[in-house]
């Protein structure tokens, strides 16, 4: 029997607000444990819950680059369960009336072909504590922390449209990259800030009705989804196929082992006893608030790949590889219009400046060390024959070990080309006199020799030799 995987995703972006969502502690990563809390996310008997509006202006950001409807009308829910990290006994979230519902993001399906994954719902909620489990040997006891407690979250609950590992990883890459040049969130998987729970049935292929699901929590990269997804399925189809049955449950994934393990029965929405939260007033949407946040869109992803396409004449790979950062595509935009030759400048940001980010664990490029007025101003070197193209990857590299501007790199290091053509005639001499039996083959029919003695010219200027200056003489001289 031929199976099918369905999946769902429910995608947790942390806010990137100052302040929590319902008191004004900061959200700051990394602070003392419980340095940042107050009587409101601590839960404290008294203490009363105000919205932050800056999260439902981010909120509204999302939905208009989702596709979502906003609701006129959305309501905040308590649901409640009972974790030591949770301090009020109750998350603050919506439910019945969430704030967005039926957007869309597009991915590539497996045969290549463009794809929409539904979006069921977003709504806000905040984020629990975090457990701190000692690794002493024999700890028999859990500290929490709630600095995270009360921190803005939105919840993408996507439908159970994707079919494969693949297009589950290309579906939170996307969201990931809208959420990040929206600025709404750091996409920081490791830091907790984007976090994936994912859904998964089996069923046989051509079937319409849903399998029983089991839930995959807190998955945080995307190699692990991917994993995650694959072993899931291959379980759940041994199951069926061996006579058993799937559970719905929930379950946590071992990167280590690479495997799911059981943690707890899923729960339903009644386990939660879902009631509307007393104490915050229903959240009503004026149509001119969301025109306010829609001015402040910024150029999103895949209008931003079309127009490096149409407007630079990118391949689609450069464009696709440089609108995966928004900082990314403005360095690039940056440079392009300080040196105008896109193609040039796509491939030494691809080949140069990725490579030394990924070397020192990948930075925001706007920290980087060789600006777009550096770059700029060595291609333009070239261009204008100063240094050759060789010459220029010894030039970036001194400009990124110590942002030194390019013309101070050529001047204190002497690395300007030469093309005095009586200086490279006489090197061409030396290399020649030097290689009779090469130069005889060369005579004799051997034309690939000719890259040889470039080779020999070019190491004994280090590099620095007209390279065209370089051929013609070569040819003249061997010619005769």
């Amino acid at each position: 029997m031929e199976w099918e995987m369905v999946v769902g995703l429910e995608v947790h972006a942390q806010l990137l607000t100052d302040t929590k969502i319902f008191c004004g502690c900061s959200t700051r990563f990394g602070s003392e444990p419980n340095s940042q809390v107050c009587p409101v996310c601590m839960g404290l008997p008294g203490a009363l819950p105000v919205l932050n509006r800056k999260v439902v202006d981010y909120t509204l950001k999302v939905a208009l680059a989702t596709n979502c409807e906003v609701a006129p009308f959305s309501r905040f829910a308590r649901k409640n369960y009972f974790y030591p990290d949770l301090p009020k006994g109750y998350q603050i979230s919506q439910y019945e009336l969430p704030i967005l519902k039926g957007g869309w993001v597009e991915v590539l399906a497996d045969d290549g072909t463009p794809k929409r994954i539904g979006i069921t719902r977003i709504h806000m909620e905040e984020d629990a504590g975090k457990l701190l489990h000692p690794e002493t040997p024999g700890a028999d006891y859990s500290l929490v922390d709630l600095n995270r407690a009360c921190v803005p979250l939105l919840e993408i609950v996507s439908e159970p449209d994707i079919r494969s590992p693949r297009e589950a990883s290309q579906y939170v890459r996307k969201l990931r990259e809208i959420l990040m040049y929206l600025e709404v969130c750091d996409g920081n998987m490791n830091e907790g800030s984007l976090r994936v729970d994912a859904n998964i049935s089996v069923r046989p292929k051509g079937e319409s009705r849903l399998g029983t699901r089991a839930e995959v929590k807190n998955l945080n990269s995307f190699k692990f989804l991917e994993q995650a997804l694959v072993y899931e399925a291959e379980r759940q189809i041994d199951l069926l196929e061996t006579g058993g049955q799937v559970i719905q449950e929930t379950r946590l994934f071992d990167s280590h082992r690479g495997i799911t393990l059981s943690m707890r029965s899923k729960e339903e929405a009644h386990d939660y006893r879902y009631f509307p939260e007393p104490d915050l007033l229903p959240l009503v949407i004026e149509p001119g608030w969301v025109e306010a946040v829609k001015e402040t869109l910024p150029e999103l992803p895949d209008a931003r790949r079309r127009r490096f396409q149409e407007a630079y004449g990118l391949p689609a790979y450069d464009a696709d590889l440089l609108c995966q950062s928004r900082d990314l595509a403005d360095y690039f935009e940056q440079t392009v219009r300080l040196h105008d030759d896109p193609k040039t400048v796509s491939n030494w940001i691809m080949g140069y400046v990725l490579r030394e980010l990924n070397k020192e664990g990948a930075p925001p490029v706007a920290e980087a060390p060789v600006t777009p007025r550096h770059l700029a101003g060595m291609l333009d070197l070239v261009r204008q024959g100063v240094i050759t193209t060789n010459i220029a990857k010894t030039v970036f590299d001194e400009m990124w070990a110590t942002g030194k501007t390019p013309d101070r790199v050529v001047e204190e290091k002497g690395l300007k080309q030469i093309s005095d053509t009586s200086e490279i005639e006489a090197l061409v001499d030396e290399v020649l006199a030097g290689h009779p039996r090469e130069v005889e083959a060369y005579r004799g029919g051997k034309t690939k020799l000719l890259g040889f003695f470039v080779g020999r010219v070019m190491r004994a200027t280090r590099g620095k030799a007209n390279p065209q200056a370089v051929n013609e003489i070569l040819r003249r001289k061997l010619g005769g």
